[in-house]
């Protein structure tokens, strides 16, 4: 009843004043500035959708206990280190003062809220900044309680989030911040180094030393929407050089273009993609016996391995196929031909797309994530290529550049860190060649992944689903196992590249085709390939299932062969297996 009354009179006045410039009335406490639309906003409607303007859709900021509330299971949260010694390392003027009165402000000890709860039911060490505290800048006291927060994470072997919120470094504590900056990195470190996950969450804004330090060292990093992140502030760049900005510079969206955040994750999704998060981690690295548990088969495995053979067997140690080469590859090229993405969302549950490199870009020729394989998390990685003109123009036609190949890798890198298989889909022309692509160095991309796969620590299984072009394709196939699609070809150039280099005319592709040795049956007898997945119509959306179906029961045969080898093992099958060539 209050609440409509107040919208009944805020109505009133904006019908006497309308047109007019004019700042509302806005008694207090009960109303919101939206500081974006700069409109007034029923504070119970900000709380009731999550800190959010119900007009605009834009970001309050959040206090650190309101955080809290809001993403850790109700009842769960207990506070570490929630007093601790402050001190004035500079003797700097004042800053006793300033410590005292946002203290009393804000009824916070510090800039950072720690210690542990749950979330969806998974256990883990949260760390929450406070921007209210002066500006959430990191002090020694920040830095401690953090590095504090994150030895003992280690010590109970329990992940660790950080909602990160900072102008950075606080100035009155001059290098001693700076300090802070080492130490809360070598603790996550120590954290990464004992296997445990590191989730850290941007939100508005984070800036400077945080950036440069904890904020940016996730081996998953969110952001929510709209966030400002970056190292340098805005201002500070724009007197630097005298340039006006970009629109959107330095916001989320920015970042995730650039490379730099895995996700985008909407205030009402945080919790949930959390909590997933979380869950996926503990269960990774589920060792020997996965593939047979994954499929629902017994201990005894005599219904599984009679499968799983019977479709090795059906897929061909002596695969003969009626088809040419040529033609093999003309229906490889077909529009309606299934990508990778379809394959992943019709084996795999629940997965969660992970973007950019780190260092430049986010590639959409290369897809790759977490997700579940019936009760196990694995890292799924794929080639992608569009289903229109539209979509192949944004995934550049599947041919992946440095940042595809440098994405791909980090992916299998975190794999290794926690356990988990990795399972690829090959289907690329060849990686991409463009000027851009040789200025960040495409050669030195390709050959990284070679020199990292050749011996990662998990299993590695790759399925070349359409077109294996060239080192392009191998960058993703140093595998324990490589399989082909029937109607799939894996060659060292184009059959077009192939008669244009050796015969001066790409007109006899077709010809080529058939010299090449490029179809599944060819290189199952070289032994390159492992495997032949049989199509018993070409692939494509009608069928998707049924050959999805059998690809899916060769992955656990994989899972079970594979799981239960040492890292040692893995590393030394894999090497053998390419010596042989």
């Amino acid at each position: 009843m209050l609440k409509d009354m107040f919208k009944k009179t805020y109505t009133l006045i904006d019908t006497k004043y309308k047109g007019q410039t004019r700042e509302p009335n806005i008694p207090e406490g009960l109303w919101r500035k939206c500081r974006k639309c700069g409109q007034p906003v029923y504070r119970d409607d900000v709380v009731d959708s999550l800190y959010t303007c119900p007009k605009c859709k834009a970001y309050f900021r959040v206090h650190a206990f309101r955080r809290i509330e809001i993403t850790a299971d109700k009842g769960s949260f207990e506070e570490w280190d929630s007093t601790m010694e402050f001190g004035n390392p500079l003797d700097f003027p004042g800053y006793e003062d300033k410590v005292r009165e946002a203290r009393e402000k804000t009824r916070l000890n510090e800039a950072v809220v720690t210690g542990t709860c749950l979330i969806n039911g998974e256990k883990t060490a949260l760390g929450v900044c406070d921007s209210r505290f002066l500006m959430s800048s990191m002090g020694h006291v920040v830095g401690e309680k953090i590095t504090r927060m994150v030895e003992r994470a280690t010590a109970q072997r329990l992940p660790v989030i950080i909602f990160a919120c900072s102008g950075g470094a606080r100035m009155q504590e001059g290098c001693v911040s700076l300090m802070q900056m080492a130490k809360t990195s070598g603790a996550l470190k120590r954290h990464h180094e004992a296997g445990l996950l590191f989730v850290s969450v941007l939100t508005d804004p984070t800036t400077g030393g945080v950036t440069a330090s904890f904020a940016m060292l996730g081996d998953v990093i969110l952001a929510e929407p709209g966030a400002l992140i970056g190292f340098a502030g805005p201002r500070v760049i724009q007197q630097t050089i005298g340039q006006k900005l970009p629109e959107g510079f330095q916001r989320s969206e920015f970042l995730l273009e650039h490379g730099f955040v895995d996700r985008i994750v909407p205030r009402e999704e945080m919790k949930d993609t959390l909590g997933k998060l979380l869950y996926m981690h503990r269960v990774s690295g589920a060792g020997c016996g996965a593939g047979r548990k994954a499929c629902g088969k017994d201990d005894n495995g005599g219904a599984f391995e009679e499968a799983a053979d019977g479709l090795r067997d059906r897929a061909g140690k002596a695969f003969v196929s009626e088809k040419t080469a040529w033609e093999h590859v003309q229906l490889l090229r077909r529009a309606d031909r299934p990508t990778a993405l379809d394959y992943i969302e019709m084996i795999f549950d629940d997965f969660m797309e992970f973007h950019g490199d780190r260092y430049f870009g986010d590639d959409g020729a290369v897809v790759g994530g977490l997700a579940m394989f019936h009760g196990q998390a694995v890292t799924v990685i794929g080639q992608q290529k569009g289903k229109s003109t539209k979509e192949n123009i944004s995934r550049n036609f599947g041919m992946p550049s440095p940042e595809g190949y440098r994405k791909a890798l980090r992916l299998m890198k975190q794999a290794e860190v926690f356990g988990r298989p990795v399972i690829c889909f090959v289907d690329t022309p060849g990686a991409f060649c463009g000027i851009e692509a040789e200025e960040r160095g495409q050669g030195e991309a390709i050959a990284r992944n070679l020199f990292e796969l050749s011996d990662l620590k998990v299993p590695v299984l790759s399925v070349v689903i359409g077109e294996g072009g060239s080192g392009g394709a191998l960058a993703m196939a140093v595998a324990n196992e490589v399989w082909m699609m029937e109607n799939a070809v894996y060659s060292v150039l184009s059959p077009e590249g192939f008669a244009s280099i050796l015969w001066k005319d790409s007109k006899r592709a077709e010809e080529a085709a058939g010299v090449m040795k490029i179809t599944a049956g060819d290189l199952l007898k070289l032994g390159i390939v492992d495997g032949v997945i049989s199509e018993r119509e070409p692939a494509c959306g009608d069928n998707l299932k049924e050959i999805a179906w059998d690809m899916e029961e060769m992955i656990c045969g994989f899972l079970d062969e594979y799981g239960c080898m040492s890292s040692g093992e893995l590393q030394k099958q894999r090497y053998d297996r390419f010596c042989r060539f």
